[in-house]
């Protein structure tokens, strides 16, 4: 458990996800003028808590391996491909549940059915995975300064 505690790559890693978890509740706390600690762990919003952990990983690994070591070669594709779902995949899911939302209050519209909404925040916008990728390059640079 010790090693596990000193291992910087890995604490990079949680600790750029956990500074962009609370800063996007800070951020709504701001903007919506209303505490929602659900915000702590859930996905979507700014900035990319994903990207922040991948690339928080992945600064911290090519930091500490090298940037010509197979770590560091695996840790950037998969900030990558990770990055790029988040911006892609998941974005157009939640850009789907918004309008399935939408069309199923104004079809039953005064007549609730009893399933439960789709969650629309998921994915993220390119500015959220880059903000969330450069929080974690921040994270990922110190912890291995």
């Amino acid at each position: 458990m010790a090693s596990l505690l000193e291992n910087r790559a890995l604490l990079a890693a949680l600790l750029a996800w956990a500074l962009a978890q609370v800063s996007k509740t800070l951020i709504e706390v701001v903007t919506q003028r209303r505490l929602n600690l659900r915000r702590l762990v859930s996905a979507g919003g700014m900035p990319s808590a994903h990207s922040a952990l991948v690339m928080g990983l992945a600064t911290a690994v090519g930091r500490l391996a090298g940037l010509s070591s197979t770590s560091f070669a695996i840790s950037i594709v998969l900030a990558g491909v990770v990055m790029y779902d988040a911006a892609g995949v998941r974005r157009a899911v939640s850009i789907q549940a918004r309008m399935l939302n939408q069309m199923l209050e104004e079809a039953f519209k005064g007549h609730p059915i009893g399933e439960q909404r789709l969650r629309e925040l998921i994915g993220h916008t390119p500015v959220q995975v880059l903000v969330g990728g450069l929080l974690g390059i921040a994270i990922g640079l110190l912890m291995t300064a």
